[in-house]
């Protein structure tokens, strides 16, 4: 996910006064709005709870009303804080810190805690209505459609929700996977426009898990419905013969072997993202980049209208980054954005090894970067657990197993504002490194490319090497 702070805001307080507001943007959206105090007593608790060393920097408190220039350093200052502690694998996945982003979500879009009936999608476009709170997390969301449709626990974690916006020819866009530090129901009614749904769809790439999820009814129906929906979108590419087979099969309600059928057809399991633009194999070409199978698969039309496809291993990935920019809608402006006036340019650079010792980077252009990182990153969590003597089951039941009841969110969204806190010692250091058992890992932080788009270049996402031998 892509934290940002591109704006402030002087808003009015309760008592007439006035306060300066800095808008946090996920993926170039905002989510919500809070005060230089809520930041800090967040830091302070961080720091209580972790202790200094763990703890980024925080920008100091001031005596005297900021300039107009000290604010812009503060919320230059804010931003690269929030960065900084969503990247650390403790910090970033801390009940501490997504919490508080629930929690200032809604107070933001002033959504008060009540029941509601919130729309889940399913891959064949029906719909499952499922009880819930305006103030349930996703996994809340995500444990009330499974109760909706009986799918049991140990299955639940095989499957995530998914932000999409439904273009007008029925064409899916993958927006990004809803996360733990949101609410479902606040982020899609934010967004007030009737085209963004929640869908349902199963979160693994390795299809060898698709039997675990088959030995169940309601498993085998979902990822039966996920499989039509594909073909029929064109995702997976079908021939006549295989066509004819498979409407056989579909006529008989032979289900497992539809989807047997389907594995062993080209981009099976494969998100497919919208047209963009790509650098290679030359600056300026369309690609359609599709992820699944552990690659990236680019289907590219050369300036000379010629088409060509490749694939890209994410074993042979040394490391990949997202770098964000402020646009001028309006060609040929020279002045300051501003949230009006500016789109978010987003791009994925990955630095491909595309011989023994020849590494190159391309670059994809795409709204749906940060989507395309994500699928990176949970190929590489897979691959890892596997090469580990891991089982990614036990991993998705932990994950499940350990997600927050609805009552401790309640009560998280409930709790009292975050009050000012004493001037913290600020000598802490930002650790943008993971570990993990038996891999080899190699990173990229934000501080250290000089080739950024902007200062809003995040996550230096883990690849590792070692494991595949394909190449472009």
């Amino acid at each position: 996910m892509h934290f940002s702070i591109p704006e402030t805001e002087v808003r009015s307080g309760e008592n007439g006064s006035t306060y300066v507001a800095y808008n946090i943007h996920v993926n170039g959206v905002l989510h919500c709005r809070v005060r230089y105090s809520q930041l800090l007593g967040l830091h302070e608790q961080i720091k209580k709870e972790y202790g200094s060393n763990m703890v980024p920097a925080f920008p100091p408190k001031k005596i005297f009303t900021l300039t107009p220039a000290e604010v812009e350093q503060r919320r230059e200052q804010l931003e690269k804080y929030m960065q900084a502690v969503r990247q650390d694998p403790l910090l970033g996945a801390s009940e501490l810190f997504n919490s508080f982003l629930r929690k200032a979500q809604q107070e933001t879009q002033q959504i008060p805690t009540e029941e509601v009936a919130l729309d889940i999608c399913l891959s064949n476009g029906q719909k499952v209505t499922v009880n819930i709170l305006t103030s349930d997390q996703t996994e809340d969301v995500l444990d009330a459609v499974a109760t909706k449709l009986d799918l049991p626990d140990d299955l639940v974690g095989y499957f995530s929700l998914f932000l999409v916006r439904e273009g007008v020819d029925g064409g899916l866009t993958f927006v990004r996977k809803l996360q733990e530090f949101e609410l479902p129901y606040v982020s899609i009614t934010s967004l007030r426009s009737s085209e963004f749904h929640i869908l349902l769809r199963k979160s693994y790439w390795d299809m060898s898990y698709d039997a675990d999820v088959m030995d169940n009814r309601v498993g085998l129906n979902l990822l039966y419905a996920q499989t039509v929906s594909d073909i029929e979108r064109g995702w997976i590419l079908v021939n006549k013969d295989q066509h004819r087979q498979l409407k056989s099969l579909q006529e008989k309600g032979s289900k497992k072997e539809f989807i047997h059928l389907g594995q062993t057809l080209k981009y099976y399991g494969y998100i497919k993202f919208d047209p963009c633009i790509t650098d290679f194999p030359e600056k300026g070409c369309q690609v359609i980049v599709s992820a699944g199978n552990n690659e990236l698969n680019f289907h590219v039309k050369l300036p000379n209208e010629q088409m060509k496809e490749g694939s890209f291993k994410v074993t042979r990935m040394r490391c990949w980054r997202v770098t964000s920019s402020q646009v001028p809608i309006a060609n040929g402006t020279t002045t300051p954005c501003s949230s009006s006036k500016c789109d978010v340019k987003l791009e994925l650079a990955f630095e491909y090894l595309m011989s023994k010792d020849r590494l190159q980077w391309v670059t994809i252009s795409s709204q749906q970067a940060i989507m395309m990182s994500i699928c990176l990153q949970s190929m590489v969590d897979e691959l890892m657990v596997k090469k580990s003597g891991g089982s990614i089951k036990k991993m998705l039941r932990k994950r499940h197993s350990g997600s927050i009841h609805r009552s401790e969110s309640q009560q998280n969204v409930k709790s009292p504002p975050l009050l000012d806190s004493p001037d913290p010692n600020r000598e802490q250091i930002v650790k943008l490194s993971t570990k993990l058992n038996s891999v080899s890992l190699r990173g990229i932080s934000a501080s250290n490319s000089a080739n950024d788009i902007s200062g809003n270049d995040f996550h230096g996402n883990y690849a590792f090497e070692g494991i595949g031998d394909d190449d472009l």
